[in-house]
């Protein structure tokens, strides 16, 4: 398996239910996650970073070759859509599980693909490569504006920028370029028209090596950030039969068109006007395969080793039928109100509940650690159900009621986006997060319950420190004769700070917090578990303790309480003015040096991580007065990059 996380752990699963002993090969961060375990064999990849690790094609072949292994599965991302790793994988006498060399090649370029889907018949939008000696002008004003800088190499939303201003093309054709070399190994680009908030519909298509190719229905993609998809849904709201007929015909017209064997996906772009575009052939496995699978009942996986084997393609395949209706979400480790800034830490629990109708892929488990050198996607979780609403509410509930501690994720967004108006009507494209920012910056939600979560998180506290005192371990803390002051202890949630203070009376518990008084009754109280009721709702939450850490889920919502210490360190308070990593990653460029005068918004740091380049920017006006990093550095979060001195009134 030349991959890693939950597509490893999954094509793995698989392969094991078809009776295949499987090899995994790992990097240094991976050595203990759970694909390496569930593997027969698994051979090391000395390292951390992709490009020596898992972009190494020569180190997996001589993997393969040191276990006796004769078949290669690339997952998506990495490999799997790399010609020439491919080839070497037939030259090594490996079966490649996936299309042909020629395939892959001649989707490799997008804009090569395009003329021959043009060719094929396929609609296309109109496009042309670029490099340093192009006239970037020139062909942005003959394709049109807003024009969309996209990697010719790759995909996932890396290289991609979307530019509306002339005079902002140089700049993003350059930035688009070096993403692209980073995540693909290729900086080439390309310029295509951009279509404004569009529908993402794309099509899987399954084919043998006895020529047939067949279409399984269609996928909408379209609730997306930074160019990556989040939600998935199949069938797709805004496809009828007849849309449906056409977009299949236009998958199979495609995947004859370059002969193309095993799964693949046919991606396309849906105006207002319900014309469809060709966007590209993903020639491997999509992030989003689960919920085809949920609504045809079909392994596309399995398809994809009996493809490989040389089997033809089974009547349930070529007579696959829709049955119901599947949602996933893609669950991050990101901070979304920040801008989806990737997000890195120990994973203390990770527990999905499991519903009827639910399904988890996911590559970690308690303890993983998310690291800053790949992907910070961390499960895929997908509901399918009779109808759209139904699979809806299932998988809003599964992710609500979760236990994800320790890394900040994206599960609140998921969880608004599934119960908001809009989407349960159908209405996505490519523009609902922006039109819907409110679920982006988390204003929505309602802060009234992180009172009861804070008091709860103190009292689980407090079990904890009774049970272990040596004496009198039966009466409550700070319990006096006579009524004294109240127990006191501070949390942090984001950047706001709950002061809660308690004292346990012959009436029972009075509480506050930050100076508010709480309607409360303390109904039970362990160190792992705390029953409240608050104005009249009794409500039970789950409390998981870890160092310097409460994390509280209950029926109104989660929160990681950080600990506030009672006595301050000054040392840990930053300068004023100072620019602060706001994720681990690495120097990419440093755009200022001491004495520089700059404005407030100006980059003055580029970071790169998870293969995304994050702009750190001026505060203030003022100048540069320090700067402590240079390219090539490891940065961990918080970690002050630059001082920007305010300049006086």
């Amino acid at each position: 398996m030349a991959n890693r996380g939950e597509i490893a752990a999954r094509v793995i699963r698989t392969a094991h239910a078809l009776g295949i002993a499987t090899v995994a090969v790992y990097s240094d961060p991976d050595a203990d996650a759970p694909f390496v375990r569930l593997a027969d064999e698994a051979v090391r990849l000395p390292g951390a970073s992709s490009s020596e690790t898992y972009l190494r094609g020569d180190l997996v072949i001589e993997a393969a070759r040191a276990t006796g292994a004769d078949a290669v599965h690339p997952g998506y991302g990495f490999l799997s859509e790399n010609a020439g790793f491919a080839r070497d994988c037939a030259a090594a006498g490996l079966t490649f599980v996936g299309p042909s060399p020629e395939a892959i090649a001649s989707m490799g370029s997008k804009l090569e693909a395009k003329a021959l889907m043009d060719k094929a018949g396929v609609p296309v939008l109109p496009g042309a490569t670029v490099d340093e000696l192009s006239d970037l002008s020139a062909i942005a004003a003959d394709i049109g504006f807003p024009v969309l800088v996209k990697a010719a190499f790759g995909g996932g939303g890396r290289g991609m920028r979307v530019v509306h201003d002339p005079a902002e093309l140089a700049d993003a054709v350059a930035g688009a370029r070096r993403e692209a070399a980073s995540a693909f190994g290729d900086g080439t680009v390309f310029l295509e028209r951009f279509v404004v908030d569009p529908r993402h519909v794309e099509v899987q298509i399954v084919g043998d090596t006895h020529g047939e190719v067949v279409h399984v229905f269609e996928r909408e993609c379209s609730i997306q950030r930074r160019y990556q998809k989040i939600v998935e849904e199949s069938p797709s709201p805004a496809v009828d039969d007849a849309l449906r007929a056409e977009l299949g015909a236009a998958a199979v017209a495609a995947g004859k068109a370059i002969g193309y064997t095993g799964a693949g996906t046919v991606e396309f772009v849906l105006d207002q006007d319900g014309r469809f575009f060709f966007l590209e052939v993903n020639t491997r496995l999509q992030v989003e395969h689960p919920v085809t699978e949920l609504v045809t009942g079909l392994d596309l996986v399995a398809l994809q080793l009996r493809v490989a084997e040389g089997e033809p393609l089974p009547p349930e395949v070529t007579g696959a039928v829709l049955d119901g209706h599947a949602i996933e979400v893609r669950l991050y480790a990101e901070d979304v109100p920040a801008g989806f800034l990737p997000a890195t830490g120990t994973l203390h629990r990770f527990r999905i509940p499991e519903l009827p109708g639910v399904r988890l892929d996911t590559g970690v488990e308690d303890g993983s650690v998310v690291s800053p050198h790949y992907d910070p996607m961390l499960a895929k979780v997908i509901a399918h159900s009779r109808t759209r609403a139904e699979a809806a509410r299932t998988l809003a509930r599964a992710l609500q009621r979760a236990e994800i501690h320790g890394v900040t994720t994206n599960r609140d967004l998921l969880v608004d986006i599934l119960r908001e108006p809009e989407f349960l009507a159908g209405g996505t494209d490519t523009g609902y997060l922006t039109r819907h920012s409110v679920l982006v910056s988390g204003d929505r939600r309602s802060g009234d319950h992180r009172h009861s979560q804070a008091l709860a998180a103190a009292l689980a506290s407090q079990a904890a420190n009774r049970g272990e005192a040596r004496v009198l371990g039966g009466l409550p803390s700070g319990w006096r004769n006579v009524g004294g002051m109240p127990q006191r202890v501070a949390y942090s949630l984001r950047e706001e700070t709950l002061e809660v203070a308690y004292t346990f009376r012959r009436g029972g518990l009075t509480a506050s917090v930050n100076g508010e008084r709480l309607a409360v009754r303390l109904l039970a109280a362990t160190p792992e578990a705390v029953e409240l009721e608050v104005d009249g709702v009794r409500r039970r939450y789950a409390v998981h303790r870890v160092p310097g850490w409460s994390f509280v889920d209950g029926p109104d919502g989660s929160a990681a309480l950080a600990e506030v210490p009672r006595f301050a360190d000054p040392d840990a308070v930053a300068h004023a003015g100072s620019l602060l990593a706001p994720m681990p990653g690495g120097v990419v460029r440093v755009l200022a040096a001491p004495g520089d005068t700059v404005s407030a918004g100006q980059a003055l740091v580029v970071l790169e991580a998870m293969k995304m380049e994050h702009t750190v920017a001026a505060p203030v006006d003022g100048v540069v007065g320090e700067v402590h990093v240079g390219p090539g550095d490891q940065v961990e979060t918080g970690r002050v990059l630059a001082v920007v001195e305010e300049e006086a009134s």
